[in-house]
């Protein structure tokens, strides 16, 4: 159940900070928030920017052990922005986030499921290969990119309960972009998202993504991941509910630069091998304006 903070402590009586937490011009997810009110953007910001340091933390910490202490602490940080306790919030990032949650009585459940998936990073696992079958990499992606979703309509505002199941779909298609577009830097960290039964299917080694070979059988497994993640998109933008859609702007901006990048990785046919695949800024700075003015958000490039 979703703690109301008491008015006299409440994180909106926090002093304002007005620096900006995300390296937003470095990341797709800042052009969906260029349109939106200013109290919303710094909002979901502090929003991204927590997500963003857990996620840097179950990456980029050699020890796991390490890792899961931070993890650790952001749940402690969590438990003092929804009591209110500011004195125990030692950062603007968190006093925003604080004040985000009391301002949009944002529920505690998806950011506990966010740092359930981060920590799923960090479990032993007796091969790189991480999840047997697709049903299994889909709760995987519910945890790390869904409940964003479920924490950003929060912030944008909505008035249909199936909105949340946009969220929801819109979160596991942009992480299968993610998890195709990083194919080969996720397996030199150990981390093969792709499910093992697709692997079988199509009789592809894990070790070539970390070698980097291409093949007509990666080819083929690409192409099948591909089609899973239009398939997500379609039933997002299926399910999606009219009355919310001027509303989810960011939402429809973001799904459409993620569709984008996907049509990238397959006009590459699927190489993602050697440079990242990555769109231009101006690319994204256009997709975000023309679907601001009501573009369909997968139109072809």
């Amino acid at each position: 159940m979703l703690l109301i903070l008491d008015a006299s402590r409440a994180p909106g009586r926090a002093p304002r900070m007005h620096k900006r937490f995300t390296n937003a011009s470095m990341t797709n997810f800042y052009y969906s928030f260029l349109f939106l009110l200013p109290e919303k953007r710094r909002a979901i910001e502090a929003v991204y920017a927590f997500a963003r340091a857990g996620d840097d933390a179950a990456d980029a910490e050699r020890d796991p052990a390490a890792a899961a202490l931070k993890i650790s602490r952001y749940r402690a940080s969590l438990d003092a922005c929804y009591n209110g306790n500011m004195s125990e919030l030692d950062s603007p990032q968190l006093q925003a986030l604080a004040e985000a949650i009391y301002r949009y009585h944002i529920p505690r459940q998806p950011f506990d499921d966010l740092l359930l998936g981060l920590e799923l990073d960090l479990q032993p696992w007796p091969s790189p290969v991480r999840y047997r079958t697709f049903s299994d990499l889909e709760i995987y992606c519910y945890h790390v990119a869904s409940t964003i979703g479920l924490i950003s309509i929060e912030i944008f505002g909505y008035r249909n309960p199936r909105t949340r199941d946009f969220a929801v779909t819109l979160g596991k298609a942009l992480q299968m972009v993610n998890i195709l577009r990083d194919v080969q830097s996720d397996a030199r960290r150990g981390r093969v998202y792709l499910p093992a039964e697709d692997l079988e299917r199509f009789g592809v080694d894990f070790r070539q993504f970390t070698e980097g070979r291409y093949s007509p059988s990666f080819v083929n497994l690409m192409q099948f991941e591909a089609a899973r993640a239009r398939a997500l998109f379609d039933e997002a933008w299926r399910i999606f509910p009219v009355e919310d859609q001027r509303s989810m702007i960011a939402a429809k901006i973001m799904a459409a630069i993620y569709w984008r990048l996907l049509e990238k990785i397959e006009g590459r046919s699927y190489n993602v091998f050697g440079s990242r695949v990555r769109l231009s800024r101006p690319l994204k700075f256009w997709t975000a304006l023309t679907v601001y003015l009501g573009a369909d958000w997968q139109r072809p490039l």
